[in-house]
């Protein structure tokens, strides 16, 4: 019985590999982008911030990046990250790619977290807290409050005022000595804690009865959005960070 687990645990992981392989594989600019799309859903998010809409055919990953003015370069490297979490883009690389849509982007993630993400969520997490009564509904909205200030304070607070003002400033030739993108990287805060607790609330311990299947719609908007967040953080880590590194390198 020891020696069957084992094989089907050794073929599950065969399969996730080929599957991540397979993906890999479709990550360049000749490929359809429809087929590249189509391998991993949540790469639908990176063409709504850059604009690009769909209907695009069986045009290449390049030819629609030409037709909206987006570097095939780093939208492929953004969709290296979507794919697999564990991705590191090559520093030396990363040296030789036109970044000039990066913030852009960032900007069009944050606006897509405030203005679409969380009134969604907000909407339907009510419905759930004015069902589930006082026993749970207030710790629900406590949860959930911290959770999205802890986001807020971060991307609109700090990035938005402190660190793309930095960034664009560097790129103006401006060099300061009382900021540096290293402190950007300790600014990276850890929410997941928060979040867990207030899944465990609508999946461990309301009752069943409370709204079964909106309780499951939330869940998964919720897990889509902390998992566009974590690949939101990769980008900052792995691609922002050491760029903004080579233009304070860069910098008289």
């Amino acid at each position: 019985m020891q020696k069957r687990l084992i094989l089907i645990n050794f073929a599950i992981i065969k399969t996730n590999e080929l599957t991540m392989a397979n993906k890999n594989d479709l990550i360049h600019k000749e490929t359809k982008l429809a087929e590249l799309i189509a391998s991993d859903r949540r790469l639908l998010q990176l063409l709504a911030r850059y604009g690009i809409g769909l209907g695009f055919g069986d045009r290449s990953v390049e030819e629609v990046c030409s037709l909206n003015n987006v570097g095939a370069d780093l939208f492929l490297i953004l969709c290296e990250i979507y794919i697999d979490s564990e991705y590191r883009p090559d520093p030396n690389e990363l040296r030789q790619i036109d970044m000039s849509a990066l913030l852009p982007y960032l900007k069009a993630s944050h606006q897509y977290y405030l203005n679409d993400r969380f009134p969604h969520i907000e909407e339907h997490l009510q419905h759930i807290i004015d069902a589930c009564g006082q026993k749970y509904g207030p710790m629900l909205r406590h949860f959930y409050d911290e959770y999205k200030q802890e986001v807020i304070r971060h991307i609109q607070y700090y990035e938005e005022v402190v660190v793309f003002p930095y960034i664009e400033s560097l790129l103006d030739g401006q060099r300061t000595d009382t900021y540096n993108i290293l402190e950007f990287r300790h600014n990276h805060s850890n929410i997941q804690d928060t979040l867990d607790d207030m899944m465990k609330i609508l999946v461990k311990y309301l009752p069943g009865d409370i709204l079964p299947k909106e309780r499951i719609e939330i869940s998964l908007d919720i897990m889509e959005l902390s998992d566009d967040l974590n690949r939101h953080s990769l980008i900052e880590d792995h691609i922002l960070i050491p760029y903004v590194e080579s233009l304070e390198n860069a910098a008289p």
